[in-house]
């Protein structure tokens, strides 16, 4: 039986591969009459792993005429199958994937004008049937694209072909050229007579139809006053849950894998959704949607799990694929870390420790946009960084997605602080597993106290106790044997950080909430008036009384999951770690 079961799909953007080759596909052919409603030049953002590549592929082969025979093949099982709209298999389509074009920026137009050649060439033969011998023959023999598709242009339009253009990232290699060459370098191809921006024009008034996605905004905007005819759906209600699995299909897919006997029978479907929710989902792309309560799952981390699944009968030990680092990395280039200014690094660090901001969700801004403040909480939106969390009077709130995007953040605070001065995560890991199956915490927290002193002594200002929270966040990002949950909701206060089990993962047997106190050096070393506490005595005092009130409240219970419960105040005064203890 386990021949004939489907196989996993990850990493795989070619439609007709996935229903041919038996591999299990996530159905979502029914948005097809919802697109063919819109305008019919329409363009789509989603971050990097959310089923752009394979939807447009879908795409391509519903509508191409040269297709037409294998529809029942590849769509008599699906939504669309028994719901097909007048206009299937009714267009000559040009697909086109920019993220293809490579290679130095002395090049890059050569580049960009021989794939497209090559493409226009291929598109002529695919449909050869529709072009006489000789028009052929003298699209094969231009050598600039702007005539190739002069060429079909005109004989479409004469014999009244109907044309689809459907382009995948068609913001890559411009993302490329702005973060590595420059906006001016960017406008040169972008703005007046570019030559990306010339190729958008020539698409005006060409293709009875036009579908376009991407990662960014940005480019959208620089180009399309030159196209000026695009409609952009990213963040319309009704294309929410077009991308990304939602939780019923994630249902779906790993009861259809249970059933045939590919992950133990004693599987839990729902307990192993309830496992990847707070990594892989959670995102919201419309406001419209928010009432619905129906949130979406990154695709590729759903694949990344249940293949672990199917091997190991078992979630991965690693909650984050591999592939995300190197996401991570492209990510930081397209946001610019390296030249963030203060006002951009302070809202990365709000986030980080907030979880959320505030802000008004900009739909397009050119690349001169960039390093605006009050446009870079959008950026970081598109890019999947903060997803739609509710509403504040005209303003969204926009938070973290989910643990997989928060140790992102927690991953630009640690290399702020390693910036600053150096911290043996080698070692300090090895603390944490002291931590989590020893219960011996002191060596490593001191460790963590000693390193923050590192820092606090060549950066001005870090006595705040919010510094401090985001210094033990960004290093408690690190441990794999809890999930981190800071500022946690406790008995109608909040704590720090509480450390909680990661039993999905590990068997630790000690877990643990932190409250970190910071006082002036000043108020530290002040005497205190005859029969009063210390102004230090104080605020300890009133730490410990915190502390003990969290204890009581009714979910610690469930949250330490049986393990001992260690209470631990940390006293801080001029960066220095004044006095640590266990609360009894």
């Amino acid at each position: 039986m386990k021949n004939q079961v489907k196989r996993v799909p990850y990493g795989v953007a070619d439609f007709a591969a996935v229903i041919e080759q038996n591999q299990y596909y996530v159905d979502k052919t029914m948005f097809i009459p919802e697109l063919e409603r819109q305008p019919s030049n329409l363009f789509f953002i989603r971050p990097r792993r959310f089923g752009k590549s394979i939807f447009l592929n879908m795409l391509h082969c519903y509508y191409d005429c040269a297709q037409k025979d294998r529809f029942e093949k590849l769509f008599g099982n699906l939504w669309i199958g028994k719901h097909p709209t007048p206009h299937r298999n009714n267009y000559q389509v040009l697909f086109l994937d920019f993220s293809q074009i490579t290679g130095n920026i002395d090049v890059l137009e050569e580049r960009f004008n021989s794939y497209l050649n090559i493409n226009l060439d291929w598109f002529v033969r695919t449909y050869s049937d529709y072009y006489p011998k000789e028009t052929q023959e003298e699209i094969f023999s231009k050598k600039v694209c702007d005539e190739k598709f002069e060429l079909i242009f005109k004989t479409a339009k004469a014999n009244n072909y109907s044309l689809y253009l459907i382009i995948d990232e068609y913001d890559n290699f411009t993302n490329v050229v702005l973060n590595e060459h420059g906006e001016g370098m960017y406008n040169a191809i972008t703005h007046a007579d570019g030559f990306y921006r010339d190729v958008f024009k020539k698409f005006k008034g060409n293709f009875e139809r036009i579908f376009m996605m991407g990662v960014s905004p940005v480019t959208l905007d620089d180009v399309t006053s030159g196209y000026n005819i695009g409609w952009n759906i990213s963040i319309k209600p009704e294309f929410n849950e077009m991308l990304g699995f939602s939780t019923q299909d994630v249902r779906e897919m790993f009861a259809y894998y249970k059933a045939n006997g590919c992950i133990p029978a004693d599987s839990d479907v729902e307990a192993i959704i309830a496992d990847m929710k707070p990594w892989y989902d959670n995102y919201c792309f419309a406001e419209q949607a928010l009432p619905k309560e129906e949130r979406m799952f990154n695709c590729d981390m759903v694949l990344y799990y249940l293949l672990n699944y199917l091997d190991y009968g078992k979630a991965p030990e690693q909650m984050i694929a591999p592939n995300t680092k190197t996401d991570y990395g492209k990510m930081k280039k397209l946001l610019q870390f390296d030249r963030l200014d203060g006002e951009r690094k302070g809202i990365i660090r709000r986030i980080a420790e907030e979880g959320q901001i505030t802000s008004q969700l900009y739909e397009s801004f050119s690349a001169y946009q960039i390093p605006k403040v009050e446009v870079f909480p959008s950026l970081l939106f598109y890019y999947g960084m903060l997803t739609i969390k509710g509403t504040r009077g005209s303003k969204l709130v926009l938070g973290i997605p989910n643990n997989n995007v928060r140790k992102q953040y927690y991953g630009y605070l640690e290399e702020e602080f390693q910036a600053k001065a150096y911290v043996d995560t080698n070692q300090l890991t090895d603390y944490y597993y002291d931590m989590a199956y020893d219960g011996k915490w002191q060596e490593g927290l001191q460790f963590m106290a000693d390193a923050y002193q590192k820092v606090s002594s060549v950066r001005d200002g870090i006595e705040s106790e919010r510094n401090l929270q985001g210094f033990f966040m960004a290093y408690l990002n690190l441990n794999d044997y809890y999930i981190t949950a800071p500022e946690l909701e406790l008995n109608h206060g909040f704590c720090d950080f509480f450390l909680l089990p990661n039993h999905t993962h590990y068997a630790s047997r000690h877990s643990y909430i932190l409250e970190l106190k910071v006082i002036s050096k000043k108020d530290y070393e002040a005497k205190p008036d005859e029969g009063k506490l210390s102004k230090a005595e104080e605020q300890w005092q009133e730490a410990v009384a915190q502390i003990r009130r969290y204890c009581i409240a009714p979910r610690v219970e469930a949250l330490r999951q049986g393990t001992t419960l260690h209470k631990i105040i940390m006293q801080f005064a001029g960066g220095e770690l004044k006095r640590m203890e266990e609360v009894e």
